[in-house]
């Protein structure tokens, strides 16, 4: 197994920062491991004298490692990626945060960048997964819509990723709260409303403090509940920058397909309907519409042959998505799901589908290995 001298990778280590490697003495015994901290350079040049060393295999970004691992290992590697983006934001703490954020989020816009269809599924079926709380996840699906907005829109690569962040960090100082509102069935408190009114200035306020210097990202931050008619909040300015104007319209949008104790997720047609009724010919919310379209991978339906299962790919039109069906025309779960067209009328998509309609206990892991498959 080759190995390299840490001095000739330094530029890779960060003071204060999670390694992103294991680092060895000369004898290849484990000093550091991946996720330490070096904490000082002086700590740092004395591990540089001792010949300290780090395996070659282990070097490799994990933005690389999206780029060239097996389509098959797709969506481990998604599962794995929120899930550290998520325990990123539920710890905004100190100088390092900054950069825990980039190198979390730097391997989720790789995979977005890699498969769009999966990116997607992510969206509407990051409900599913337990090991996310319900405000990281809403960060999460309003990121992922976002960037992939703005991308179809012909975004530069740089403010695409200032969008990313944007989406992650605007409800960083209600996190807590948007969990305990899903889950309660009476109108918010005063003191509730309180948190929910002032969230965007107290999300500024975490970002400086975490040690966030870009202006851009902190005024988008500010200005993310606003709206070009002046009815938003907190101050009601007309004067929106397009960072915070795409971040709203993904939030707006993912906040329907999320469900709540008081109300059901809105099918992904519905919810898209809506958004198109709501701000008709903004070209913003019409970019957002046609990238997901009313049938996006993850969403379930019923095909007009009686078969139900789940989208795993946009079609060559917007009505004709690919499905992997779950249960038979009768009913009856399916041992293994069928890949199935729906160019043909007899098996076009009739609806879509709510989540109670489908079979229970469908694992994430294997609903999203269809969209690979």
């Amino acid at each position: 197994m080759p190995y390299a001298e840490l001095s000739t990778v330094k530029h890779r280590v960060r003071l204060g920062a999670p390694l992103p490697f294991n680092v060895r003495d000369a004898d290849r015994t484990l000093l550091l491991a991946r996720g330490q901290q070096v904490e000082s350079w002086e700590q740092l040049t004395a591990l540089f004298r001792r010949g300290a060393l780090v395996d070659l295999s282990e070097l490799q970004s994990v933005r690389e490692a999206v780029q060239k691992a097996p389509r098959a290992a797709l969506p481990g590697l998604w599962s794995r990626c929120l899930n550290r983006v998520a325990q990123t934001l539920q710890s905004p703490r100190g100088e390092t945060f900054t950069a825990l954020l980039d190198e979390a989020a730097g391997p989720v816009q790789a995979l977005i960048a890699r498969d769009h269809d999966l990116a997607i599924f992510q969206v509407l079926r990051q409900g599913d997964n337990p090991d996310v709380a319900y405000g990281a996840q809403r960060s999460l699906q309003s990121g992922i819509t976002a960037y992939l907005v703005a991308q179809r829109l012909g975004w530069e690569t740089a403010q695409c990723e200032r969008l990313f962040k944007v989406a992650l960090t605007m409800n960083l100082s209600m996190l807590e709260l948007q969990g305990q509102l899903s889950r309660q069935n009476v109108p918010p408190t005063p003191e509730q409303r309180n948190d929910l009114r002032t969230h965007p200035m107290r999300s500024v306020r975490l970002l400086e403090m975490a040690g966030v210097a870009d202006e851009a990202w902190l005024k988008a931050v500010l200005q993310h509940h606003e709206q070009e008619d002046g009815s938003g909040y907190p101050s009601g300015t007309t004067e929106i920058g397009e960072l915070a104007s795409l971040a709203r319209r993904a939030d707006v949008y993912t906040g329907k397909l999320s469900s709540r104790s008081s109300r059901d997720a809105l099918s992904a047609d519905m919810a898209g309907r809506q958004m198109f009724m709501q701000d008709p010919g903004h070209p913003m919310t019409a970019a957002l519409v046609k990238e997901f379209g009313i049938y996006p991978p993850g969403c379930f339906v019923r095909l007009n042959s009686g078969e139900t299962g789940i989208v795993v790919q946009r079609g060559i039109s917007i009505t004709t998505p690919v499905v992997a069906c779950l249960t038979t025309a009768g009913g009856q779960p399916l041992s293994q799901p069928s890949r199935q067209e729906t160019t043909n009328r007899a098996h076009a998509v009739a609806c879509v589908l709510g989540e109670g309609s489908m079979p229970a206990g469908l694992p994430m892991d294997r609903l999203a290995a269809l969209v690979t498959a």
